[in-house]
């Protein structure tokens, strides 16, 4: 049990993807649930799997914080309106809004399919025009809020996934549109950028690829930092968002990358050729 003041405390969230896929470690939507748990915060936990939502919800619980479940497929307005309306009916109020949900595609942009497209942009752009329609008119009405939107280095960096960096960019500029539209009526707007992030779901992407352990390797020791980021770190810095001591800081993109984007293929030359020889040294 908390013995303090959290830097929420008092406040009530809603996160969507709020469980994690199988596999070992933590996906962002649960750390970052926890982590305002710890700091105070009510939650809502959105998934479209219910029973991972609530695995979270025991940990929640387990902080001393309380929580509801609710199952919902954001890219439908009605569920988005629903979860809204069963937050506020259960606490009150509803005073932080994350978008966590994601959805990686890959494919350029002369060999995709047009419904590997849309299932992009459904998954990563209409679900935060949907959850903020229906949040941000709550938090108009309280005089206050914090939308915290998850984007990624992708939006940043060219890989080879047309799709996916269309739709994170769009998540950026959506986050700026709307900070400007609702920032002198108190709600605040920010956008996480997470890097090279192992999760569940992003190292059973990796492994399922072709030079897994060297890609695992570069993941882990790509950044200036040269060690591996986790959902943890994501959390944080929604933590930091979400709380008053970001009363000044709006319509800002984050990026949580170990300071990936300030480096080159050229300034990582020496790691990457370390890893490269390690991996092709003979066996036995």
């Amino acid at each position: 049990m908390r013995e303090r003041l959290g830097r929420v405390e008092g406040k009530v969230a809603l996160v969507t993807g709020a469980g994690s896929a199988p596999g070992p470690g933590y996906g962002t939507g649960k750390a970052i649930s926890i982590a305002l748990a710890r700091e105070g915060a009510k939650l809502a936990l959105v998934d479209l799997v219910p029973e991972r939502a609530e695995e979270t919800k025991r940990l929640v619980e387990a902080e001393g914080s309380e929580a509801i479940v609710v199952k919902a497929d954001c890219t439908k307005w009605q569920d988005c309106a629903n979860m809204v309306l069963e937050a506020v009916d259960k606490f009150g109020r509803l005073d932080i809004l994350v978008n966590n949900l994601g959805l990686a595609s890959f494919g350029l942009v002369t060999n995709m399919y047009e419904e590997e497209w849309d299932r992009a942009f459904n998954i990563n752009v209409r679900t935060v025009f949907l959850a903020c329609k229906y949040a941000i008119p709550v938090m108009l009405g309280q005089k206050s809020g914090s939308v915290i939107n998850l984007s990624s280095l992708a939006a940043r960096r060219p890989g080879r996934t047309i799709a996916y960096t269309a739709s994170k960019a769009a998540v950026e500029a959506m986050t700026f549109d709307m900070a400007f539209a609702y920032g002198r009526d108190g709600v605040r707007v920010n956008c996480v950028l997470p890097g090279n992030i192992n999760t569940p779901v992003a190292m059973a992407i990796t492994q399922a690829l072709p030079g897994s352990e060297e890609m695992i390797e570069l993941r882990n020791n790509g950044g200036m930092l040269g060690i591996p980021g986790d959902a943890w770190d994501i959390a944080w810095a929604v933590v930091y968002l979400a709380s008053d001591e970001a009363r000044y800081v709006t319509g800002h993109t984050w990026p949580i990358e170990s300071g990936s984007l300030r480096l080159s293929g050229l300034s990582l030359a020496p790691q990457i050729r370390e890893i490269y020889d390690r991996f092709r040294e003979p066996k036995g």
